[in-house]
């Protein structure tokens, strides 16, 4: 039957032209007895390159130390220079001797590149079945001589002498003859078949290919290194073979010449292409780092555990964030978190690709909660809520602008970088961490596993006994905690959605005819108003109340010298510390608009508002003064206002006061002057919808009063403005802030009844209330969200209307005074007025 040889062509020989080929047999510098079986198949016919197909391998098997002496094939060289297998080769097992008495496996493959035969092994970590220079195993054969005129004849060092099989033999010179060091601790399997090899052994290669620490596979020819260049893609855990006696490999002798076949079939290697870790090899970023360590073991060391502790300390901290800036204490982060038990438990019991994988993931998880619950922080002191993922994103848009118009363009997009590539870097770098403490987990399991049953072990009894420090239990499940709570928010807010579309669906006044909405207020001038972050707080806390309750106070008697009485009451505001258009909608809407999906479904839908009920008795014009606004605004028709006047349309040319775009008593001056004031042609009352900002935060710098007459376009505010608190001091001092903020609402509540005694008439009607508390902290970590509200009028029957609701007199209300949900005041403001209910249902 026909043999074919086990040898493949190198990339670097031209067909079979070269007329030189390496012999299949090699000797390696492996340590350990290995048995290598030879599968010849076809019978080298001369004129034609003995060639092996890309892929193929060698099978080495470890045998007892001592055990076997190596039998030396025959071999022919023919006249050309090729060398062939004799028959006598054919299955014929190649037994090598022993050197440590450790058997070790390594993977080796004969190949035509001229120059002396290489083995390139294997480390028993990383491990891929590769075409190399040369078979391994101790007893082989390797042909010494080079084509002539071939490039790797000429770089060929160390002459090929004949070695006694029986005893230990020298190598004096591996890497000059191109032999890659040999790993002593290597465990690998490593199989030479010939072209169309038995299916059995080509699967056990495939396996070994399949590792997820190989090197390269059969592709990574292309870049294997030439015979004197051995270390190119040697591992660089691969450690020289020890030269002495017991461990050196015989040396080898060049074979007889054979007759070559002319009807040999050249098989022409495949194309190759670099494998996964050709690169780093290039590189030489491992060598390069190996050789550090090698020269400065302890700084090495050292630098090696702090990036341990850290990464330690980074996960640790990340899975203990908390969710509000009361709770970042020392004692939160005290505790001992199941999660990083419960991974370390896992982790350490994965093989490494999945356990990899497997860290990376629940580093960035762990990641992405500490982010959130620094969200949380956030909207915690500035909204009095946590954040919802689902419907909160669209504020950061908002609060860029805030940014924006309080501390600049420059520093907002800088805080703007800054921000994005914290995040980043905080994903990468608790991923990264994760993934280092597993692997130093899985390479000390038997440590690992006792920490890991004693942490376990306490944590139980931590949490049955109930142990706290501080009144913060010492056993903690936090990160699992936040996660389950996230889950629920999520599909609270999801279900939320479509039972809020039904609920804003059915309205008490729905269908009730123009003619039956307000008729008790037919003829007065209506103005509705909203006096930003004007909060209970204002009137009660010890800091802010005392300037405020004067200011009230001062107010209630100069309206009354000027005929106006007013009635005072609480309301219970759906937002806190900012979102002021929720507070907005739920009073003129009737229904608790408490998110920003809410705020969506009310605006896309035909729910009466307050102030569109006036425009639907039509009886009265209705306009809008909004500056505060600065590009469209669709919400207009859901208000049902004819026209709104923007920050554009008020004729201001003074400057910006923070995020205010201009005093308040200019937007009321300007709102007088083009609207209150024109006469009515139509024969129509007024109803004005007012927003007021002066008061809104960061309460720096304040406007100051300034006569009427003397308002202009508003560039008398120049002077003001320039003379006044920088935004950046107020935000970094708490109690300034409180101080400062007491100021903007005395401002603001003096601009508006200032106006009113100017300009109010007998059928003028005001409410004016806050739209929320301020930040958590001016207001207080544990604030209510009560608002103020006040009628004022001069007509008395207006207030009588209201007697029964037990409101305080006056603007400030009484700490009893009655509270309601905002949600509830247009309904109870409709009643009062004499409107009909007609309900409209699904």
């Amino acid at each position: 039957m026909p043999q074919h040889t086990s040898t493949r062509q190198s990339p670097n020989t031209a067909g079979a032209a070269d007329g030189q080929v390496p012999p299949p047999d090699v000797e390696s510098d492996i340590t350990d007895d290995v048995d290598i079986d030879v599968d010849v198949d076809t019978e080298p016919t001369p004129g034609d390159a003995t060639a092996i197909p890309a892929g193929a391998g060698a099978k080495a098997e470890a045998e007892p130390s001592g055990t076997a002496t190596p039998e030396r094939p025959e071999a022919a060289k023919t006249g050309t220079g090729r060398v062939v297998e004799t028959p006598a080769e054919v299955g014929k097992a190649v037994e090598a001797p022993a050197a440590i008495g450790k058997a070790v496996e390594a993977p080796a493959e004969a190949t035509t590149e001229t120059g002396s035969a290489a083995a390139k092994p294997r480390s028993a970590e990383n491990s891929e079945a590769t075409d190399s220079d040369a078979e391994t195993g101790a007893g082989t054969e390797a042909d010494g001589s080079e084509a002539p005129g071939s490039k790797a004849a000429d770089k060929a060092t160390g002459p090929a002498t004949a070695a006694d099989p029986d005893g230990p033999a020298t190598a004096p010179d591996l890497e000059g003859a191109g032999v890659a060091a040999a790993d002593p601790g290597a465990e690998a399997d490593a199989k030479v078949t010939a072209h169309g090899a038995d299916p059995e052994i080509v699967a056990s290669d495939a396996e070994v290919a399949d590792s997820p620490e190989a090197e390269a596979g059969p592709e990574a020819d292309a870049d294997a290194p030439t015979a004197t260049e051995p270390e190119a893609d040697a591992d660089p855990r691969v450690a020289e073979a020890d030269a002495g006696p017991e461990a050196s490999a015989p040396e080898v002798t060049p074979a007889p010449e054979a007759p070559a076949s002319d009807t040999t079939p050249v098989t022409t290697p495949r194309p190759t292409r670099p494998g996964p870790r050709a690169w780093s090899s290039r590189l030489g970023l491992r060598r390069r780092l190996r050789s550090w360590r090698e020269k400065h073991p302890v700084a090495a060391r050292v630098v090696s555990w702090t990036v341990t502790v850290l990464a330690a300390v980074v996960v640790y901290v990340c899975l203990l964030m908390p969710t509000t800036l009361n709770s970042l204490k020392p004692t939160e982060f005290m505790r001992l978190p199941a999660e990083a038990i419960l991974g370390a438990v896992v982790l350490m019991s994965l093989p490494r690709r999945p356990r990899i994988v497997l860290a990376a993931f629940c580093g960035a998880l762990t990641a992405v909660v500490a982010i959130l619950n620094m969200l949380d922080m956030g909207f915690n002191e500035y909204l009095g809520r946590g954040f919802n993922v689902v419907l909160d994103w669209s504020l950061f848009g908002d609060a860029r602008g805030y940014l924006s118009d309080t501390l600049g363009g420059t520093v907002t997009s800088v805080l703007t970088v800054g921000v994005i590539l914290f995040v980043l870097l905080l994903i990468v770098l608790v991923a990264l961490s994760t993934v280092r403490l597993s692997n130093l987990l899985a390479g000390h399991k038997a440590q690992s596993s006792r920490g890991a049953l004693v942490a376990g072990t306490v944590w139980i009894a931590c949490t049955a006994l109930g142990l706290q420090v501080s009144g913060v239990p010492l056993a903690a499940d936090h990160t699992a905690a936040i996660l389950k709570l996230r889950t629920v928010a999520i599909r609270n807010t999801l279900r939320d959605e479509a039972e809020f579309e039904k609920v804003a669906k059915v309205d008490a006044f729905g269908n009730t005819p123009g003619s039956q909405l307000v008729p008790d207020l037919r003829g007065k001038d209506m103005i509705f108003t909203f006096i930003e972050s004007y909060g209970r707080s204002a009137i009660e806390d010890p800091i802010m109340a005392p300037g405020v309750d004067e200011t009230l106070a001062a107010d209630t008697k100069a309206l009354s010298k000027a005929g106006f009485a007013a009635k005072s009451g609480w309301l219970t505001s759906a937002t806190y510390g900012g979102s002021s258009w929720l507070g907005h909608s739920t009073t003129m809407s009737g229904l608790w608009v408490n998110n920003q999906q809410r705020y969506r479904t009310v605006m896309a839908s035909d729910h009466l508002s307050l102030t569109d009920a006036f425009k639907k008795t039509g009886d009265y014009d209705t306009v809008g003064v909004m500056p505060g606004i600065q590009k469209g605004w669709p919400e207009q028709s859901f208000y049902g206002l004819d026209k709104v006047y923007n920050a554009f349309q008020l004729g201001y040319k003074g400057p910006k006061f923070s995020w205010s775009t201009m005093p308040d008593q200019y937007a009321l001056e300007q709102f007088q002057k083009q609207v209150h004031s024109k006469p009515r042609t139509d024969g129509k009352s007024l109803m004005s919808m007012i927003i007021l900002t002066s008061s809104h935060q960061p309460w720096a710098p304040i406007p100051k009063l300034v006569p009427w007459d003397q308002l202009g376009n508003g560039s008398i505010f120049d002077a003001i403005q320039k003379a006044g608190n920088k935004a950046s001091d107020v935000i970094a001092d708490t109690t300034k802030s409180r101080q400062e903020y007491g100021k903007s609402i005395q401002y603001s509540v003096n601009s508006l009844t200032q106006w009113l005694e100017r300009y109010g008439n007998d059928n003028t009607v005001l409410v004016f209330l806050g739209d929320h508390q301020p930040i958590a902290r001016v207001s207080g970590n544990h604030a209510s969200r009560d608002v103020p509200i006040s009628i004022v009028a001069k007509d008395p029957k207006v207030l009588a209307k209201i007697d029964s609701w037990n409101w305080t007199d006056g603007l400030r209300p009484a700490h009893d005074a009655p509270v309601w949900k905002m949600s509830a005041f247009r309904d109870k403001f409709l009643t009062a007025y004499g409107s009909t209910p007609h309900p409209k249902t699904n």
